[in-house]
């Protein structure tokens, strides 16, 4: 049996430091209200007999007090409640010198693997890490409430980013990129003048970029198309240049063949700027930026023919990859790429079809981009087209004092995650029960969403020039307070949930996509959305319905629900739940049936969605994935590809990832063996776990699903 100490670490179950806890307890009590060595043996026995493999701490002293009370010690059990305030006393004194310790010697794999894009061996990254750890103690300890750390420690739902919670900042925004280039910005107390070409355009972007990161904790989103206006002037610069040099001694032909020729390197020089400075910088918090390039052919952009430009270079940059330190072409993490299809590159005959199939082309090798319907998303949001925040997150309409839509210069303040299968777990098949503990769980999550609330009330413009003095959200004066952004809607803040599928199964018996428990799963939707329309209405912030919230807490949740609970088929057993309202791994299910049937989720999930297939190496398909494609403008707002092929990042090696005769992951081209530079995927039975050796470590793979 393990124990989760107040911290989250885990220790094994010690029986004699509870006997231990109600000797104290014991001796400081008369002689007649205390208990014998027998009794407490008996005490512990019980504990230890729960069967349990997993117990808070909070859990066991409970139970303590909940056996004493059996044997009528009220003065012994006063005692022991007395001790325990006493030692809760101490704890709040200092909880963080184990966990940062363990960081340091790079054991605490917990904190160490959370985020993926953070190489946490080095001295950078281990300096945010540390900074984190300390903020999940105050977090914990002081700055939310006990019956809320407590409902996140059960896994009834999720706090997120508290690693960043003490400092005022928020999660994810659209930069006003347009505002920052036009009008000029001030970074580390330096003005920054609008640019007068593209290339300069482009590494004022990344500067941006990198000092926005360095001040928020979760994505930001850039729109290429304000570098349209930056080309576009290159260009009349060079033409000027090429009248003063050349004047009639050539043709306008030959001009314009000088000019094109100019610019095009200029072009490729400033994308690659862009994707190798975004690769290349580290943000205070020890990563690359996480950022997401938002590419739309709006059809009323006067800069439409140079957009279209910037974003053909994007991509053949992005198939070509980046070269590693070995010199291979590898996919890099960042920047995200985000492609919208319209009337005018659905693959329908528009004139933009040729970018849309290289987006098709790019993704078959590096799976980006992901795809954004405008037909859908119009439906969805008032007429509208924007980026999400970072990758996923969406903002609600909102206008200005002049009645004009506005999205960039937005951002969301904050995120909590509910646990639908839990419900379900407690509700034991009774629906009517279901129904009331839901309601207690969003009242847990509206109360976790009001404290990162009131977090950021007071916060001054200075805690972030780059945001809020700058342009990147706002131009607020020094000293001024943001309060006005956090409230009419301005900017979001979501309510996250996961496990629509396997809630419905446990209340209804059937996998959301039967028809009865299709029906049940659009109202537990609904039931969700209502609340966020409600908590709006009574406190005038914008609260949000987020899909897709983190992938990691799949495995948390189902994890804590486990252990606590249990296997459970179908549902504990599987080692994940699945992300929000997305279709099983393991039904069988074509990628059109489950875009189609997943949706009529995102169109209630207003505050952020995105939906995925699964798809075999289509380089040699891509007829097949263009189809995929026209299908996604039709009927569905926002997806993305994942695949199934192996991959090494050292080599490029594009096939099936040995096990070598040590029983380890290794590449047959190059012989790495670092897990880190390799894609391995095993979805034999759709588990999406950690894999791990059998006890005969024998070259089979044992996971927890089947054994492979």
């Amino acid at each position: 049996m393990k124990v989760i100490k107040r911290d989250g670490s885990t220790v094994d179950f010690d029986r004699s430091k509870i006997a231990k806890a109600i000797g104290k307890a014991n001796e400081s009590v008369d002689f007649e209200d205390r208990i014998d060595d027998r009794e407490i043996e008996k005490i512990v026995d019980d504990i230890a007999n729960r069967h349990r493999s997993r117990l808070l701490v909070e859990d066991i002293q409970d139970m303590v007090e909940e056996k004493l009370m059996e044997l009528q010690k009220y003065q012994l059990m006063k005692s022991y409640i007395l001790y325990r305030y006493e030692r809760a006393l101490i704890r709040k004194a200092n909880t963080t010198d184990e966990s940062i310790l363990s960081l340091i010697k790079n054991a605490n794999k917990d904190v160490m693997e959370e985020n993926s894009n953070k190489n946490a061996h080095t001295a950078a990254t281990q300096r945010d890490l540390i900074a984190g750890e300390v903020s999940k103690d105050l977090t914990r300890r002081i700055l939310l409430p006990e019956y809320l750390a407590k409902a996140h420690d059960e896994g009834a739902i999720h706090f997120h980013d508290a690693d960043y919670f003490i400092q005022p900042i928020f999660n994810c925004c659209l930069v006003n990129i347009g505002d920052m280039l036009d009008n000029g910005t001030v970074m580390n107390g330096k003005m920054i003048e609008s640019p007068k070409s593209f290339q300069v355009a482009c590494t004022v972007v990344t500067q941006i970029i990198a000092s926005v990161a360095s001040s928020q904790y979760g994505g930001q989103s850039v729109n290429v198309a304000h570098l349209g206006k930056y080309l576009r002037r290159t260009r009349e610069k060079y033409r000027r240049q090429c009248d003063e040099k050349f004047g009639d001694t050539i043709s306008e032909e030959e001009k314009n063949e000088i000019v094109e020729m100019r610019l095009k390197d200029e072009l490729k020089a400033g994308v690659q700027t862009i994707q190798y400075q975004i690769n290349t910088l580290m943000t205070t918090n020890g990563q690359s930026p996480f950022v997401t390039l938002f590419m739309y052919l709006d059809e009323n952009d006067p800069y439409i023919e140079e957009n279209a430009m910037i974003i053909e270079e994007i991509l053949r940059q992005r198939y070509q990859g980046i070269k590693n330190e070995v010199g291979v072409y590898v996919t890099p993490a960042f920047p995200k790429l985000v492609y919208v299809l319209d009337e005018n590159n659905c693959l329908k005959g528009g004139k933009y079809d040729y970018l849309t199939k290289l987006a098709v082309k790019c993704s078959s090798k590096r799976l980006y981009p992901d795809y954004i319907s405008a037909k859908m998303m119009r439906k969805n949001y008032e007429g509208n087209v924007f980026s999400p925040m970072g990758c996923r997150s969406f903002l609600s309409p909102w206008k200005d004092e002049n009645g004009n839509y506005k999205f960039e210069g937005r951002f969301n303040q904050g995120v909590v995650s509910i646990n639908l299968p839990q419900c379900g777990i407690l509700a034991k098949g009774d629906e009517k029960k279901f129904w009331e503990i839901l309601e207690e769980r969003l009242q847990l999550c509206f109360d976790a969403l009001m404290v990162r609330h009131n977090a950021l009330m007071g916060t001054v413009s200075d805690v972030s020039p780059v945001h809020w003095q700058y342009g990147a959200i706002a131009r607020l004066d020094k000293g001024e307070k943001i309060d006005k952004y956090l409230f009419g809607g301005y900017s979001s803040i979501s309510l996250g949930y996961i496990g629509l599928y396997e809630v419905t199964k446990l209340v209804k018996g059937v996998s959301h996509t039967d028809p009865e428990g299709e029906k049940f799963a659009v109202k537990v939707m609904k039931c969700l959305r209502d609340h966020c329309e409600k908590w709006k209405k009574e406190t005038n912030i914008g609260f949000a319905l987020y899909g897709t919230p983190a992938e990691s807490l799949c495995y948390r949740f189902a994890r804590i629900d486990k252990e606590r609970f249990g296997t459970i088929p179908d549902v504990t057993d599987k080692g994940y739940y699945t992300n929000s309202y997305h279709v099983d791994v393991r039904e069988h299910i074509d990628a059109f049936s489950k875009f189609k049937f997943e949706s009529q989720f995102q169109e209630i999930s207003s505050g952020g969605a995105i939906s995925y297939v699964e798809i075999p190496n289509m380089r040699n398909n891509l007829t097949a994935l263009e189809d995929v494609v026209k299908f996604i403008y039709d009927n569905i707002q926002y997806a993305e590809f994942n695949t199934k092929s192996d991959y090494c990042q050292v080599c490029g090696f594009d096939g099936e990832i040995i096990i070598n005769d040590d029983n380890e992951w290794e590449c047959p081209v190059c012989h790495n063996k670092d897990q880190r530079k390799m894609n391995v995927t095993r979805r034999t039975c759709g588990y999406l776990g950690e894999n791990f050796w059998n006890v005969g470590k024998t070259k089979e793979i044992k996971a927890r699903v089947l054994h492979l």
